[in-house]
């Protein structure tokens, strides 16, 4: 009896060092991957930071180059504005948002409207 209490002690034990070093490489392959990934998402990230710096370069160079002059102020109200416009809000519930006059955005928004109505005009004639 002592045997057997001995043996399934000493393979319990035997069980027990395999069962953790099995953990302990699977714990290190795991962190290497989480390691991977991590350095993969951040030269992704540096890349779109990298990307939006030259962006943000060139369009200083474009309105340097046509002498627009705004300020940081200005430049955000605009990108509200525009932001809006793009997303389908309509000219009075932008200048309301805003508190500006419906013909300050209309004259801010010109050269982003686009005539839809060239084709059906076009369909029509005939």
């Amino acid at each position: 009896m002592d045997g057997t209490l001995t043996g399934l002690f000493v393979i319990s034990a035997l069980l027990l060092m395999f069962s953790i070093l099995k953990s302990t490489r699977t714990a290190k392959i795991e962190r290497n991957h989480i390691d991977q990934i991590h350095i993969s998402l951040m030269k992704e990230i540096n890349a779109v930071q990298e990307s939006v710096r030259n962006t943000e370069l060139d369009i200083e160079v474009a309105m340097g180059e046509n002498g627009i002059h705004l300020t940081s102020d200005e430049k955000i109200f605009r990108r509200g504005v525009l932001d809006l416009f793009k997303r389908n809000y309509s000219m009075e519930s932008i200048a309301e948002t805003y508190n500006v006059s419906k013909t300050e955005i209309e004259q801010l928004l010109a050269p982003y409207q686009i005539v839809r109505d060239e084709g059906r005009k076009v369909a029509n004639e005939n």
